[in-house]
């Protein structure tokens, strides 16, 4: 290998190069130890030091104090569709904007409690977000999936509720400052803007460990992981400390602010490319695009697969669109540097020339 590719892919996704670096020595050796990030005991003082200061980094730059506990758990954030309302009560509501937000309604509803969609975007084929939400006094929690990585919709703020907030961040986590005043519970897969897979963050409001009811079976019990401080058995270490890694890298750019105007930026010139060829149409209106995953199609039947073929001869890849929407896709997370949006972007011009 030359040269590394600029990877576009939804998740698992692109990591910063420093990052992979360190990881691949720490694959080794812990520094002079003489053993790798495999093979210590994850109780051990070594891998002690690297979980917590991988805790206390993202606390950090999440903007939370003492009032919250952040877990590492496993099983993606597919796990945290069943264990937000087992924990918090199932009585919920939930505002559907794609494919993520269906499948966490599918699962809540499992549990037998009273599911409300608050609002919906499903018919107009979830291009949007919606504005006006229908939500019950009483209820368990409200339901959010920040940034929507199939359909390319993001949020453009968290709304505010009178129900603790629930959101699913796992595709843009990190990726700019949220507002913890209006948010009870943040969950989010590493694979995207954190880290690899295998390992899901969790940040909760304290308060809201008390709802956990004693008879969940002990590891789908959020107070299980907090009183153990997310070792009540081995978690993923290697994960975890790559996760550390990332936050640190993130810290080096000048924290979530910095990064934040970087991801809009890098949006702004992708967006703008799309929007200035009619061989090009954005799947997602302008008001609700995401700032990480950028979904568009060709507008000339046949065009597709040349299009991905000539791209990936260039070493752009992963633009292939979800295979339940079909078209394309750039995602382009806190990782993806500037660099490779320009290359995309002259791609882009380039087919589009080639194709007038």
């Amino acid at each position: 290998m030359t040269q590394r590719a600029y990877n576009f892919s939804a998740g698992p996704a692109t990591l910063p190069l420093e990052v992979l670096e360190e990881a691949r020595e720490a694959l080794l050796s812990l520094g002079d130890l003489g053993a790798g990030i495999l093979e210590v005991s994850h109780r051990g003082p070594e891998y002690t030091e690297i979980h917590e200061s991988a805790r206390a980094r993202l606390l950090q730059l999440l903007g939370a104090g003492s009032d919250w506990e952040l877990l590492f758990l496993q099983g993606g954030a597919s796990l945290q569709f069943t264990m937000v309302p087992q924990n918090l009560g199932a009585d919920a509501d939930y505002v559907l904007t794609g494919n993520w937000s269906q499948k966490a309604i599918a699962e809540a509803r499992l549990l037998g409690g009273d599911v409300h969609v608050a609002a919906s975007s499903e018919d107009t084929g979830f291009d949007r977000i919606p504005t006006e939400l229908d939500l019950r006094p009483g209820a368990s929690f409200v339901h959010v999936t920040s940034n929507n990585t199939v359909r390319g919709t993001q949020w453009p703020e968290l709304p505010r509720t009178d129900a603790p907030l629930v959101v699913d961040m796992s595709s843009d986590i990190l990726s700019r400052p949220v507002d913890l005043d209006r948010v009870g519970l943040i969950y989010a897969g590493a694979q995207k803007n954190l880290g690899p897979a295998g390992v899901t963050l969790v940040l909760i409001r304290k308060e809201l460990l008390a709802r956990t009811p004693d008879g969940l079976p002990t590891l789908l019990r959020y107070t299980t992981h907090a009183e153990k401080g997310s070792r009540f058995n081995t978690p993923p270490v290697f994960a975890i400390y790559v996760v550390g890694l990332v936050a640190r890298w993130i810290e080096s750019q000048g924290g979530v602010a910095a990064l934040a105007a970087r991801n809009e930026a890098k949006a702004q010139r992708l967006y703008a490319a799309i929007d200035a060829s009619p061989l090009y149409e954005g799947t997602a209106r302008p008001e609700s695009r995401s700032r990480m995953n950028v979904t568009f199609r060709i507008t000339r039947d046949g065009l597709e697969e040349e299009f991905l073929r000539g791209a990936a001869a260039r070493g752009l890849l992963g633009l292939k669109g979800h295979r339940s929407v079909g078209g394309l896709r750039a995602s382009i997370y806190n990782a993806m540097p500037p660099e490779g949006v320009d290359a995309l972007v002259r791609y882009l011009d380039e087919f589009a020339a080639a194709h007038a």
